[in-house]
């Protein structure tokens, strides 16, 4: 990354590691020039993830994130980890076991959506304390549940707090740059899933603990709740007391309150944003068959483990748990391999791989439902196929920032809402359902169908296109740039009054996503001179992408313009919107972006 000298027009003072100055219009990304044990952006995005750091602002967020959606998680699967306990103890039957963990998804369909349009206004550090605060009663209440009603009404309450995934997104997105927020997005998601898996290896042991302690069994399930509700009231003063919002280190208040940052204007515009884009759909059917697919596993598989193979407790959670602690590393990994795909195939090797990977999941999810004869065979393959199914949890979040970056927390809401929706389809269908061909379904039947729905409907993704960059199938449109894709979201006089710069920053950051082996070559124009007083068009940089965009100065009407030269041509082009940008050669206050 290069940046202009400092004291040159719209320059950037970068000196040492994290301490730029500026970048055009809006929030100065690192006011106090504090130096970063690891290297910003241009937006003051941190450009690599070092997990066993906790500096403020950006691991500190990535850590409270994460941990945040863990507590959320155990939560939610807690019940599952201890139902046959539970199912005896308050006679519940298959269909009402099975409603319930409609129940427990089905919440937080409507919470995601809510909380995608909430953090955009608030920012995720208030939408994870709140999330936290207003969900802690509903896990204390598990302890006073005494009928199918109430148990499907607390576990619908706690679900809410699933929530959370969006403030997990949102935040890591706010602090990693574009090329490592695949990867980092789906470290903390998948350390947070991770409680899915966690919760059946510490809730049959605080159980039993409370039992061996002299507490009567029909007892200690319910003072077992009592740990997980704990720790969402201490994670949330935690967040409040430790978390940042912004790069800047500052929360969105503060910057909002300093005119530093800008708001997004009309909320209505900004929701209509996430809705009307049909990438965001699709996403949200996909996600539906990898998160989906995970969560209705995770509430099935210590009965399914109990029950087919007659193990104890303690066994089956362990065993079951295995299949969420492969989050550990397994979604993870996934946004590692959409980042790394991305760099020579762009946003097309994204597709593809989340294509490739979540097929395969769809696969071993039917091999698991024809060994269900085998415990051994079907813990291999239960392992294989949970490093497929979260792996494309991982790569869908490669893809979702770039979706629409005026309502990334609408288009996150919308997408994680696809996952719980998608849950709630398949355990309605295949494991919760009244009708005479559902009551006689096994389970591992129901995983047999399920993983032909997730072959069947990963298809969609064949159709995601985006002009600057393709799809699948085809190549991208001639001369269309980011710049042009993301400047639309707005309207002229939201243009005009300078809402679009930091669109317009990210637009740049995301000419990354073309890869390497694009046949697009791209080049700067220069606008106005180079810093050193030397004009021209800068050559010799074929692996490079260069973008120099002009500020508006305050006369009214004038926005900023990107000039542009695609494949050798000689005529520079201004991204446009409806034709009301214009190019401003001599504006003040350039800032120059060099993306390699």
């Amino acid at each position: 990354m290069a940046f202009n000298k400092p004291g040159s027009p719209g320059g950037v003072d970068y000196s040492g590691h994290g301490a730029v100055k500026a970048s055009m219009d809006g929030p100065p990304v690192n006011p106090s020039g504090r130096k970063y044990p690891y290297e910003l952006d241009s937006e003051g995005k941190a450009q690599s993830i070092p997990v066993w750091r906790f500096t403020n602002p950006h691991m500190g967020a990535f850590h409270l994130s994460w941990f945040a959606f863990f507590i959320s998680f155990l939560a939610t699967f807690a019940p599952a980890s201890l139902l046959p306990i539970i199912r005896d103890d308050l006679f519940l039957t298959k269909s009402q076991l099975g409603n319930a963990g409609v129940a427990a998804v089905c919440g937080a369909i409507a919470a995601r959506v809510f909380m995608g349009v909430f953090v955009d206004i608030v920012g995720p550090r208030y939408g994870t304390a709140a999330t936290m605060l207003v969900t802690a009663p509903a896990v204390f209440c598990m302890s006073l549940v005494t009928d199918f009603a109430s148990f499907a009404a607390v576990r619908f309450f706690i679900g809410l707090s699933l929530c959370m995934f969006v403030c997990c997104q949102f935040w890591c997105g706010t602090m990693f740059n574009v090329r490592i927020v695949g990867t980092a997005n789906a470290i903390a998601g998948g350390w947070g899933n991770m409680g899915g898996g966690a919760c059946h290896f510490i809730m049959p042991l605080i159980y039993q603990g409370i039992k061996d302690g002299g507490v009567p069994g029909y007892q200690a399930w319910r003072w077992a709740f009592f740990v997980p509700a704990a720790f969402y009231i201490l994670t949330a003063l935690a967040t409040l007391a430790l978390g940042v919002d912004h790069p800047s280190g500052k929360d969105y208040r503060d910057l909002k309150r300093d005119g530093a940052l800008k708001a997004k204007g009309a909320m209505w515009p900004v929701i209509k944003c996430g809705l009307g884009n049909y990438r965001t759909w699709i996403l949200a059917l996909t996600y539906g068959y990898s998160f989906g697919v995970e969560l209705t596993v995770d509430n099935i598989i210590v009965e399914y483990m109990f029950d087919q193979f007659g193990l104890s407790l303690t066994v089956a959670g362990a065993l079951g748990g295995m299949f969420g602690m492969m989050n550990l590393f397994s979604r993870a990994s996934g946004g590692m391999i959409s980042d790394l795909v991305a760099r020579p195939f762009g946003m097309r090797g994204r597709i593809w791989a989340l294509w490739i990977i979540q097929t395969l999941g769809g696969i071993f999810c039917v091999v698991l439902g024809k060994v269900h004869n085998s415990l051994t065979n079907t813990i291999v393959i239960m392992i294989i196929f949970s490093i497929f199914c979260q792996q494309a949890c991982g790569l869908h979040f490669g893809i979702t920032p770039f979706v629409s970056r005026r309502a990334y927390g609408v288009v996150s809401g919308l997408v994680g809402a696809g996952g719980n929706t998608g849950a709630a389809i398949t355990q309605a269908i295949w494991f919760a359902g009244t009708a005479p061909w559902q009551l006689t379904l096994t389970k591992y039947q129901g995983l047999e169908y399920m993983g032909y729905q997730t072959i069947g409907l990963t298809m969609v993704l064949f159709f995601i296109w985006f002009p600057m960059w393709g799809s699948m199938l085809t190549g991208p449109r001639e001369g269309a740039t980011e710049e042009d894709y993301y400047i639309r979201e707005w309207s002229a006089e939201e243009v005009a009054s300078g809402l679009h710069q930091g669109s317009m920053r990210f637009a740049m950051e995301s000419r990354s996503q073309r890869g390497t082996r694009s046949s697009t070559q791209t080049k700067v124009l220069a606008v106005g001179g180079d810093g050193d007083g030397n004009g021209g068009v800068t050559g010799g940089r074929s692996s490079k992408a260069d973008v120099v965009a002009a500020a508006p100065p305050l006369g009214q009407g004038a926005v900023a313009a990107v000039a542009v030269e695609e494949g050798g041509s000689s005529s520079g082009r201004s991204s446009s919107s409806g034709g009301h940008l214009q190019q401003q050669p001599g504006a003040d206050a350039q800032a120059r972006v060099v993306v390699a």
